[in-house]
């Protein structure tokens, strides 16, 4: 199904209606010939009632200006120090590139604004060395955001802060666009920009929690790709400051922003917190909870029952789901012997949470489990809910591609139980 599908789209929105979304767009994408169809797909994002404000990037406009005007610039990213030329040129970018965006959304119908919503102060000196005309973000107006907001207009955001003396400050974009999705409540924070994601030694992180991606950041050799340092920090911080989900995505990539928000796998890194902490390793006293959790599916025959021995004797393999410290879902990932497939099973919801999304986030919970574990597929099996799985792009195969001691495990049940699995990529 095409992300542009209607009914696929139809899915999310209930989740993200009235919602807002901060969209940070590198300058080279801006720049670039499929902007137009990123501006096509806020347009369906603003169409379904997502709040969108829109703030991008001027690395590669300052760069480009650097080098007609013959000069060197000592800050392309925001970070460094930024000399009075180079401030000059940061304007003069950061306002031609504001104005690019609002002429391109008008061909797309779609009200916009350049508003002066960040106030900034200076970085000042650092290390003893004084960052001149860098800027830090003090404060977000987000009275003046929502007004626009709730009018329907667009608000974008240059990489360019005020105080209140009507001086300017350079800013790394990636840490306003932070800023704005903090202040503004955002439950979305998308980095659009040249890469496919977040790059380590060459590999694609398709999916991660904040705190295991901060671990990863202040390790003396991370292995990420220098010009994703920012947003892997920015996207790791915004998660542990309240914003659920943020993602970082390749803007070169046609339909890729619809792509991100509208399916299951998306086509960048996702980086998470929050609802997934609520998902923990199962622990010995846990094993009564799993019994009682999943006593009256056992009863409906959705479950096969599993004794409490056969429980501890697997125990690293389940997880709980809890809220308030009460047990409300359970899964297992049972790994084969040769490490390279896994097994979702033992999936319950409580009844009292039913209909809620939570099966769902257990599953991908598994699934991001399983990548992590470097698993190449994950596989299921279900005599019932089988329509569950299929929904969440797990297709129906042979019980012969069962790992043998499973096949023969199944074949004792009599369940004639389906067998569906999914592929892993790993891009």
């Amino acid at each position: 199904m095409k992300p542009t599908d209607l009914r696929g789209i139809l899915r999310y929105i209930p989740r993200f209606r009235r919602k807002t979304f901060v969209i940070s767009v590198d300058g080279a994408i801006v720049a670039d010939e499929n902007f137009a169809n990123i501006l096509l797909d806020i347009a369906v994002l603003r169409s379904v009632n997502i709040r969108v404000i829109l703030a991008h990037g001027a690395a590669a406009q300052i760069e480009a200006l650097a080098a007609d005007h013959s000069i060197e610039a000592s800050n392309l990213s925001g970070d460094g120090v930024t000399d009075e030329a180079t401030m000059g040129l940061a304007v003069s970018a950061a306002n031609r590139l504001t104005h690019e965006i609002l002429e391109k959304l008008s061909a797309n119908d779609l009200r916009a604004a350049w508003c002066n919503a960040v106030t900034a102060h200076p970085v000042g000196i650092l290390g003893g060395v004084d960052h001149q005309h860098t800027g830090k973000v003090e404060r977000v107006d987000v009275p003046f955001l929502d007004k626009l907001l709730d009018e329907g207009i667009l608000p974008v955001i240059p990489p360019l802060g005020f105080d209140g003396a009507g001086a300017s400050f350079r800013l790394n974009s990636d840490a306003a666009a932070r800023a704005v999705a903090e202040a503004v409540g955002a439950v979305k924070l998308i980095y659009v920009t040249t890469r496919d994601g977040i790059m380590r030694r060459g590999d694609l992180i398709r999916q991660v929690q904040a705190s295991d991606l901060e671990s990863i950041l202040d390790a003396g050799d991370s292995g990420i790709d220098p010009e994703l340092i920012s947003k892997a920090a920015q996207s790791a911080q915004a998660c542990k400051n309240g914003i659920p989900r943020a993602h970082v995505i390749n803007g070169y990539i046609n339909e890729g922003l619809l792509t991100e928000v509208f399916s299951n796998e998306g086509i960048g890194t996702l980086v998470f917190a929050n609802e997934y902490r609520a998902i923990r390793p199962a622990k010995k006293k846990d094993i009564r909870n799993i019994l009682n959790l999943t006593k009256a599916s056992v009863a409906s025959a959705e479950l096969v029952k599993r004794t409490r021995a056969q429980i501890e004797a697997d125990l690293a393999d389940y997880y709980i789901h809890e809220i308030d410290n009460n047990p409300i879902a359970c899964v297992a990932l049972h790994v084969d012997a040769e490490g390279k497939t896994g097994e979702l099973a033992y999936l319950c919801v409580s009844p009292s949470h039913e209909n809620q999304g939570i099966g769902s986030r257990m599953v991908q919970f598994v699934e991001a489990t399983a990548r992590q574990m470097d698993l190449r597929r994950l596989m299921t099996v279900s005599a019932q809910t089988f329509s569950f799985f299929t929904k969440r792009d797990f297709v129906e195969t042979s019980p012969d591609d069962l790992p043998s001691e499973r096949r023969k495990e199944l074949s004792q049940t009599g369940r004639n139980s389906k067998v569906l699995v999914k592929e892993l990529a790993t891009e």
